[in-house]
């Protein structure tokens, strides 16, 4: 799975670094090292709506510390084990 985070202004200033941090945190407790490909993008085209994160071809947004959790379960974790 590849997993992009925006790092463009907008997303920057909407806390992309901590939403980062917490990805690569959450790959190691669920020992996803291997599964995932996290890297930065810049400008996913979503720039008014929050953090925007790419998942292989889907583009999900409004990213945040409050929601993440949820985010990764429902986007990441239940994906992987589809």
């Amino acid at each position: 799975m590849n997993v992009y985070i925006c790092v463009g202004s907008s997303c920057h200033l909407k806390g992309s670094y901590d939403i980062i941090q917490l990805m690569k945190e959450a790959i190691i407790e669920h020992h996803l090292e291997e599964r995932i490909n996290l890297s930065a993008a810049f400008c996913l085209g979503h720039c008014t709506d929050g953090v925007s994160v790419k998942i292989n071809d889907d583009v999900v947004c409004g990213v945040s510390k409050n929601n993440f959790q949820e985010f990764f379960s429902k986007e990441i974790l239940a994906k992987l084990l589809a």
